[in-house]
C-alpha cells in the first residue's frame, strides 16, 4: 500500500495548508507517461520520509478547479509545501537525487529554491 494518499479539494485545507509536517503534493494525470514514472518514485520517497513529510497526491482531471488555482499548467508538477505555504515547485521529472535534496531541505526547515 502506498503512503502517497489522494485527496480532493474539500480535504487541500486541512491536508496540506493546515499540516503540522510539510507537505509534498503530486498534480498529476492518469494518462502522463511521465507521471506514471514519478509514481512509485514518490512512493518509495514517502516511506523514507514517514513522519517528517506527507506526500499527497492530486488527479487534476478530477480536481481542475484546484489545479488551476494552484497554476497548474503541466503534469507531473510537485509543490513542497511547509508552514501552509509553497515552498518549492518542481515541474516535469527531475533526477531522483534532487528531488530526495529539496525534500531533505523541505524537511528540515531549510531553504529549498535553488540561490539565484
Amino acid at each position: 500500500m502506498s503512503n502517497v494518499n489522494q485527496i480532493h479539494e474539500s480535504q487541500f485545507q486541512n491536508e496540506v495548508v493546515a499540516s503540522s509536517v510539510p507537505v509534498v503534493v503530486d498534480f498529476y494525470a492518469t494518462w502522463c507517461p511521465p507521471c506514471q514514472v514519478l509514481a512509485p518514485v514518490l512512493d518509495r520517497l514517502a516511506d523514507d520520509f514517514a513522519g517528517r513529510v506527507r506526500f499527497v497526491k492530486v488527479n487534476v482531471d478530477d480536481e481542475p478547479g484546484l489545479a488551476a488555482e494552484h497554476g497548474i499548467r503541466g503534469v507531473p508538477t510537485l509543490m513542497l509545501y511547509r508552514d501552509g505555504c509553497v515552498r518549492d515547485t518542481i515541474v516535469g521529472l527531475v533526477p531522483p537525487q534532487s528531488l530526495v535534496s529539496k525534500i531533505e531541505s523541505l524537511a528540515e526547515g531549510g531553504p529549498t529554491r535553488a540561490a539565484g
